[in-house]
């Protein structure tokens, strides 16, 4: 009689086994927190779309990353709702700008014990709400917006941001902000550059978040389209080509054939953003009972760590961190 091979079977047996044999590991050296900074507001405000996530006050900032340093986490990434918003988007670069007065206060506070990221976009600051400067036409003129993207990572720089991650998925942004932050005496500032940032509809939460829904049109014409895995591999290439120290996949789950690709084809640190809508569609089912929320979070951050990534950013962060330290 014949029987099948039962090792598999064996070593499921017991957690301990299945600890002792995971090919896949989630540690909380994994995760990077994203956070937002609001100018203007006196106490920090719940963000109905996306549950347990605020904007903050500078002050409540600080606490959060505190926090967050205090349980392991090693990054977090500010994202900031400036008070006003025109259509160069202003506050972006300004040296009192919500971001660099966070990046100062931050710095000052966490030192080198936690890596400072900053997200480098006009969306959150432009009236329009684009990632770019228009034309008269109503289109992103794509050379006007690195300049402003040069002068954004060059202030986030400056007040202390000891990597830059341009978001706005703009041609040749990674090696404007290289060479701007090099010529500003900033070489060893790091780039996570955005790679592969799909036009999915998954951001809804995070518009909600920063305030920087466009108030025309979409953002189809300069973001990714979702059909498309191939173009990850040449966008990527060009980032890599122009200084990119790290890259990202954005959003992450619907995209793991994505991680995996990039993650076989480049030498460099593989980043994914486990995005708004992941995050806010884990909550609401399990506030309506139908899953345990903590186990399937935890579930999509092994997924992506085992398509290739190095670190997620993820909302989960804080709750994933206490629960691996629990």
């Amino acid at each position: 009689m014949s029987f099948p091979d039962q090792r598999p079977r064996r070593l499921r047996r017991t957690p301990a086994l299945r600890r002792l044999v995971a090919e896949t590991r989630l540690h909380v050296d994994d995760l990077v927190a994203p956070l937002f900074v609001k100018e203007g507001i006196r106490e920090p405000q719940p963000i109905e779309s996306m549950p347990g996530v605020v904007q903050h006050t500078q002050e409540s900032l600080r606490k959060e990353v505190r926090s967050l340093a205090a349980l392991g986490i090693p990054g977090v990434i500010l994202f900031g709702i400036p008070a006003a918003k025109d259509a160069r988007g202003s506050e972006a670069d300004a040296a009192d700008g919500v971001v660099q007065v966070a990046l100062r206060s931050l710095r000052d506070e966490v030192g080198d014990d936690l890596v400072l990221m900053a997200d480098a976009c006009l969306d959150e600051y432009t009236d329009h709400g684009h990632c770019g400067l228009l034309t008269a036409d109503g289109e992103i003129d794509n050379d006007s917006t690195l300049e402003r993207y040069a002068s954004i990572a060059v202030a986030q720089a400056d007040a202390g941001a000891a990597v830059i991650a341009p978001s706005g998925m703009m041609d040749g942004q990674v090696g404007a902000i290289r060479a701007a932050l090099d010529a500003s005496h900033h070489p060893d500032t790091a780039i996570l550059a955005y790679s592969a940032k799909y036009a999915s509809a998954l951001y809804g939460p995070f518009r909600d978040a920063a305030e920087c829904a466009p108030q025309f049109g979409d953002r189809r014409g300069y973001q990714m389209q979702p059909a498309n895995a191939r173009e990850a591999l040449d966008e990527t290439a060009l980032d890599v080509a122009e200084g990119a120290d790290m890259i990202m996949v954005k959003p992450a789950l619907a995209y793991l054939d994505v991680i995996s690709s990039l993650r076989q084809s480049f030498d460099v640190p593989v980043a994914a953003y486990h995005v708004s809508g992941e995050y806010s569609m884990v909550k609401a089912a399990a506030e309506k009972g139908w899953i345990d929320g903590e186990a399937v979070a935890l579930e999509h951050l092994l997924a992506i760590r085992r398509a290739g990534a190095d670190f997620v950013l993820t909302y989960f962060a804080r709750d994933i961190a206490e629960t691996l330290g629990s």
